[in-house]
């Protein structure tokens, strides 16, 4: 049979160009460990390609199973179970945190000070549920490295690891003082590390559980979790640290590694390993609607809901954040809940359609999903910061330039 010159109405030579951009500039130069790359139109992968390594110490080469970190990537299945029980009627997106959560009924807003002596003032008005799936609450995360109440979280280690439990987190949470008065600007945070906290606290299941029962069987994805097992550490890839000169130094061994052991933190802000096709069916279920192979997990309309800019009259991100932090660009992105959201193609300078969205993870991990073109993109590699590259535009060219018909 002769080769298909375009498969479900991409060009399968221009996609080809994906695999040498990324041979040529990325692992031949030796700037990333190695890539897996899966690119879907009208519901069919019409590229998918293993490259480079997943485990440089142990001379292991990238694999379709190979198990990554996808760090934040974690956070749009959070919202998508927090959504999940909204749908239920257990709660509602303007009730007060404070409601399911009573020590944080007197939140106050930092004024001044260092950890553990702050000056407060008191919020404007109290953080909901909706500021949390929106990173409106007014927490932060520890690694921002910004200002005097980061520094707190990472004193407390409130970011994740080994002695981190959600009941800890939300406990410390309530003695810190705010960023800023909740709904009035925009800070990645632990806010769906409290999401998921909520999950646990609305279903009365652990979060693995709850993921696993509502989302991961149902999808059939088999190789998602908080953990990795023995029977899998053999497909458990290395993480690599970002260093001067563009190389990278080991970051994570996987014998070695947290998410080897067993976990009592189950990070729903970031704490997820999962595989390329897991994610892809998930991803895949969004693109459809919120269905997969005849499983609904979220209503059609819930998510079209979750998809829209939530951010207050229609702003992108760099109208309201107060950080430097994102998992995307900023211009022509705003978020929604549990998502970025393109909403101005031209201004994101970025080849797209409004609508798209999508988010990435602290390991260079990438997704997004466009109901325009009904493409999805999923990206896996291992290297921390994921600002260490702009691959995630270049990909974006790539992609929407096999566009044909």
């Amino acid at each position: 049979m002769p080769h298909p010159s375009t498969i479900a109405g991409l060009s399968v030579h221009r996609l080809g160009r994906i695999e040498a951009h990324i041979e040529n500039n990325y692992l031949a130069t030796g700037r990333l460990p190695g890539t897996l790359t899966l690119v879907a139109r009208r519901g069919e992968i019409a590229f998918l390609k293993a490259q480079g390594s997943m485990d440089i110490e142990r001379n292991k080469p990238m694999a379709r199973d190979t198990l990554f970190r996808i760090y934040s990537m974690t956070k749009p299945i959070t919202s998508i179970a927090m959504m999940q029980l909204y749908e239920q009627g257990k709660f509602k997106l303007d009730d007060p945190v404070h409601k399911f959560i009573p020590a944080w009924r007197n939140l106050g807003v930092y004024s001044s000070g260092v950890y553990p002596d702050y000056v407060t003032t008191p919020p404007a008005r109290a953080m909901t549920i909706h500021d949390l799936m929106t990173h409106m609450s007014g927490l932060t995360y520890g690694f921002s490295n910004r200002t005097n109440v980061d520094a707190a979280y990472r004193e407390l280690r409130l970011d994740g690891g080994p002695q981190l439990t959600l009941e800890r987190l939300v406990t410390q949470l309530a003695e810190l003082p705010l960023e800023f008065s909740p709904g009035s600007a925009w800070n990645y945070s632990v806010s769906t590390d409290v999401v998921g906290y909520l999950v646990q606290l609305l279903s009365g299941q652990s979060l693995d559980d709850y993921f696993q029962e509502h989302i991961f069987a149902p999808l059939g994805m088999h190789d998602t979790g908080f953990t990795v097992g023995a029977d899998k550490l053999d497909r458990f890839s290395a993480c690599y640290q970002h260093q001067p000169g563009d190389r990278f130094a080991l970051q994570d061994d996987p014998a070695t590694s947290f998410f080897s052991g067993e976990s009592c933190y189950f990070s729903g802000g970031g704490g997820l390993i999962s595989t390329i096709d897991d994610y892809f069916r998930f991803a895949q279920a969004l693109g459809n609607g919120g269905a997969l192979d005849g499983q609904r997990i979220i209503g059609r309309s819930t998510l079209a809901f979750m998809r829209l800019n939530h951010l207050p009259n229609n702003q992108d991100l760099p109208g309201l954040t107060t950080g430097g932090f994102s998992e995307t660009p900023y211009a022509g992105s705003g978020f929604g809940l549990g998502f970025s959201v393109k909403t101005d193609v031209a201004k994101s300078q970025t080849i797209g359609s409004v609508g798209e969205y999508g988010w990435g993870g602290m390991a260079s991990t990438n997704f997004f999903i466009d109901p325009v073109e009904d493409i999805i993109m999923v990206f896996m590699t291992q290297l921390i910061p994921s600002s260490s590259y702009t691959l995630r535009q270049e990909l974006r060219a790539l992609v929407y330039g096999a566009l044909v018909d």
